[in-house]
């Protein structure tokens, strides 16, 4: 397949054309969706061994100045005054209406604070942080000319020993600066698969060079977007724009655990008031994981049905679970039909397919917490 003229390509590209990768169109980048080993076997060495993708075309920004804490407190529901050095959170830029805008981590460095954001959104979110920070001193930088690797699995950690010692000390949901192979990189615990696993951010012209050393390491090979997508689900994790979007608040989505304490209690945070009338009152839908009682697959957009064949939501993602043998999908229902167990009806292809309401995750996270 042809790609269009106007797609972006990472500091890898000549990488993943040399590894085998076949290469599609993703948020405006070309990005390999799965190399010769295919979805399935990416999919399960990363669960057995490591696997190492590129996220290059994800933004990464840095806040600087006294008080960008509390500025960035205005935009998003943590609690970011309260994260210690060296330490990690998830949040959402929300807006007036409850909905989430992105989501990004967001780790405290002796001087900045540094945020990851999604790629498709990237730039949205900078000049959202620039007009609502800057004007309280607050200094928005956008690093273009890095780059972000990250190696996901339980063999991660003695695959980055022999190029950063420092980095096997960390737990999960923490970084810091520190060397890989000895060029000065970000390095956090952290990711997207509910593995134990990396994330590594580093100058632009020195990402080919650290992941030809990485995949050098015995067990480490590359894994394109196909087994990403298929991991993250696995774990119950959003994918922004399928899971989650400018429609849903953070409790719709389940994600209330990310909302601190104090912001619970003080809110100041955009959408505040739909957002802590959730908290109190429940919200009307909840995100769900749905298991297909058959083989067959539920796709994103499939009308879910009560027993009675009401409509009662929508899958948001769904697909085959290859850690799990089996199709396995998120989605929001009604919540009056959101306890695990509940029975509920899938229309695929005109015709009702039996599925039922289970919790999340579908494959238990293992992250490494010390």
């Amino acid at each position: 397949m042809s790609l269009p003229d106007d797609l972006k390509t990472t500091p890898l590209y000549h990488l993943h054309q040399e590894l085998g990768g076949k290469l599609v169109p993703f948020a405006g980048y070309a990005m390999p969706v799965n190399y010769p080993m295919g979805v399935l076997k990416e999919h399960l060495h990363t669960r057995a061994h490591a696997g190492l993708f590129d996220v290059s075309h994800m933004g990464v920004v840095s806040l600087i100045g006294d008080g960008a804490d509390k500025a960035l407190e205005s935009l998003v529901p943590a609690d970011i005054c309260g994260l210690g050095e060296g330490r990690q959170r998830y949040s959402q830029f929300t807006n007036a209406r409850g909905g989430i805008e992105d989501d990004l981590m967001v780790l405290r460095l002796p001087d900045r604070l540094s945020l990851v954001v999604n790629a498709a959104c990237k730039h949205q979110d900078i000049a959202h942080l620039a007009l609502h920070l800057e004007p309280k001193g607050i200094k928005v930088v956008a690093h273009a000319d890095w780059a972000l690797l990250a190696l996901q699995g339980p063999g991660a950690a003695q695959a980055l020993a022999p190029l950063s010692p420092e980095a096997v000390k960390l737990v999960f949901m923490s970084g810091g600066e520190m060397a890989v192979g000895g060029v000065p990189c970000l390095v956090t615990r952290s990711g997207y698969t509910g593995e134990d696993g990396y994330e590594i951010a580093m100058p632009a012209d020195k990402c080919e060079e650290i992941a030809r050393k990485l995949l050098a390491q015995p067990g480490v090979a590359p894994i394109g977007l196909g087994a990403r997508d298929s991991l993250r689900l696995e774990a119950g994790l959003c994918l922004y724009g399928s899971d989650i979007d400018q429609t849903t608040s953070p409790v719709e989505a389940g994600l209330v655990w990310s909302i601190g304490k104090r912001r619970r209690e003080e809110g100041g945070f955009a959408g505040d008031g739909v957002i802590l009338a959730h908290l109190k009152n429940g919200a009307a839908r909840k995100r769900v994981g749905i298991k297909p009682d058959g083989k067959a697959p539920a796709r994103a957009h499939t009308e879910i049905q009560d027993m009675s064949g009401k409509p009662i939501g929508e899958i948001t993602s769904g697909g085959f679970g290859p850690s799990v043998d089996g199709p396995v999908a998120m989605g929001y229902v009604d919540s009056a039909h959101a306890a695990p167990g509940t029975p509920v009806q899938l229309i695929v292809r005109d015709k009702p397919m039996s599925a039922h309401v289970v919790a999340l995750p579908f494959f238990p996270h293992r992250y490494f917490k010390g």
